[in-house]
This record gives structure tokens, C-alpha cells and sequence, in this order.
């Protein structure tokens, strides 16, 4: 074990505009679009949860107030909830929250990017390491992403990414890492290129949108410069900081889903629908009707 700051903290950038989804998001948030019966945004911060975290970010935009009232008591429907001894649905919502002052909200006025979002959680997040969670992907394992990331954390320090595998010949699609010294659940990262030349990836290990980082990234995402789509880059932050600060990849061996994308939502809706008992057995027959008629 080395000594490292406990991780309590989680930062959720939810301002993006959801454009892939429109015109749905037009006027809902992406983060709220429900994979079965829970909004998006819910599945990523039970991950947090589950890690351990005891204080949500969430760095909102315009049109984004809808995740804040989520997160907070509904009065009218709880009362009448208990009108009606709806004893079961209140339990259910109840569990969802936050405890009270553990969910904080900052605004992102400009669409400048990842690390500009980041950046935009500094005061919050105060001189503490802190999660980095993308709400877009959602996570299945037998653990969650986030708390297998902090058990190697609590082994190395230092900062931490969630890689995956894909097909070599699928490398130049993402952010990939260089691999270096093996470690328990990951290793050592030596390098990170986003979106490399066909090939010229130093792997294919890709980021996967799970990031725990030392507070050292906020004074570098202060003075960092536009990069790629005239944003201000999370990974040009990271490589500046990897010049002083060791990074490691834990490999995640789980399924992810990419609800920002149409195919990675109705995708996840279909996995994670087959494993609820109360609902497995009312679809599963329509479900392979459908998959026969592909053929």
C-alpha cells in the first residue's frame, strides 16, 4: 500500500447538449433518458455510490435543472404516495437519493469541452483527489468500474483510468494508452494518444470514461489551450500532468453501453431489461421472435 489521499469526491459533467438525440433532447436532458425505468444519470451515480464516494458534483448547463430536482425531494408525488400506502414506490425513490449536502451543482456557461467542465468543478472539489465520471457510459460487472479503480488507487496513488480491449484494427476510434509494468487489476500507463493513426497505437487498450485524479489538473486545465474541435482538452491536461504524476489503467473486463449513441442506449435498455425477474418474462419470447426474424 502507498499513502494517498482518500477518495471522497465524484465529478458528473452533465451540461453536454445530447445533439445525437434529438429531438428528444430538445427538451429532456440525455443524462435523463431511462435505460428500463431509471434515468441514465442514475445508473452512474450508484456506480459512484458503490465506490465509496460521499459528495456528488454535477457541473450543469442551461436546460439542465430537471437533474437537480431529480435528485431532490418530490413532495406532491411523496404525499400522495403515502395517500395511497404506495409504501413500496416510496421506499424505492427514497434509497435513490442523495443524503442531504452531498449533491452540489456548479454551471458550465460555455460548451468548451471536457476539461473546461472539469476545470469548472475546481472551488468544489477543493485541493482532494476526485472520480471523473462520464455520464454517457454505463457500466455492467459482477463490480462496478469505479470501485474496482479505487482498490488499485489505494494500491498505487497517483491517478487512475478505466481502459478497455478492442479490436486492434479499431484503435484509431479512441483514446488509447501505452502499456508499461503490470500491476494487480491493471498496470502502468506510458503513454496516452487520442484517436492514433491506423496503425500507430501503442495498444489497444482505450479509455473508457472512468478517471480518477489529483487536484494538480485544475491549475493545468486553467492555462491549457484549445485543442481538438477548438475545446479545452481533459486529455492534453492529463498528458501534461503524467510529466510529473504517475498514471495507472485498470483494466475493465465488464460490459459498457454508450447511451449518448442510439445503438449503445437500446442496447443497454435490452441487457439490463433481461435481468430483471419482473421483467424477463413478459419480453424474452418477443425478444427472440424479433432477433429470428433477422435472419
Amino acid at each position: 500500500m502507498v499513502q494517498h489521499n482518500k477518495l471522497r469526491k465524484a465529478v458528473f459533467p452533465v451540461a453536454g447538449l445530447g445533439t445525437r438525440f434529438l429531438p428528444a433532447t430538445k427538451a429532456v436532458p440525455k443524462e435523463m433518458l431511462t435505460v428500463v425505468d431509471k434515468p441514465v444519470i442514475q445508473y452512474v451515480v450508484d456506480e459512484a455510490a458503490e465506490a465509496g464516494i460521499e459528495h456528488f458534483v454535477f457541473v450543469t448547463g442551461r436546460g439542465k435543472g430537471v437533474i437537480e430536482d431529480y435528485f431532490d425531494i418530490q413532495f406532491e408525488l411523496e404525499q400522495t404516495l403515502k395517500a395511497r400506502n404506495k409504501n413500496a414506490e416510496l421506499t424505492l425513490l427514497s434509497g435513490l437519493l442523495p443524503k442531504a449536502g452531498s449533491a452540489s451543482f456548479t454551471r458550465q456557461q460555455e460548451p468548451l469541452g471536457l476539461g473546461h467542465a472539469v476545470w469548472c468543478a475546481r472551488d468544489i472539489v477543493g485541493g482532494e483527489p476526485f472520480a471523473l465520471l462520464l455520464p454517457d457510459m454505463i457500466m455492467r460487472a459482477e463490480k462496478g468500474c469505479l470501485k474496482g479503480m479505487v482498490e488499485l488507487y489505494e494500491k498505487t496513488g497517483g491517478n487512475v483510468i478505466a481502459v478497455e480491449e478492442c479490436a486492434p484494427d479499431q484503435a484509431h476510434k479512441y483514446g488509447i494508452v501505452g502499456v508499461g509494468e503490470q500491476l494487480e487489476g491493471g498496470f502502468r500507463i506510458t503513454e496516452m494518444v487520442e484517436k492514433p493513426a491506423k496503425g500507430t497505437a501503442p495498444s489497444n487498450f482505450f479509455i473508457n470514461g472512468r478517471y480518477i485524479l489529483q487536484p494538480e489538473i485544475f491549475a493545468i486545465l486553467e492555462t491549457q489551450e484549445r485543442g481538438a474541435g477548438n475545446e479545452i482538452q481533459l486529455t492534453d491536461g492529463m498528458l501534461k500532468l503524467a510529466k510529473t504524476q504517475a498514471f495507472a489503467g485498470y483494466h475493465f473486463k465488464g460490459q459498457t453501453f454508450d447511451c449518448g449513441a442510439k445503438d449503445g442506449f437500446i442496447l443497454a435498455n435490452v441487457s439490463f431489461a433481461i435481468e430483471r425477474a419482473d421483467i424477463r418474462p413478459t419480453i424474452e419470447e418477443p425478444l427472440k421472435a424479433l432477433l429470428a426474424a433477422l435472419k
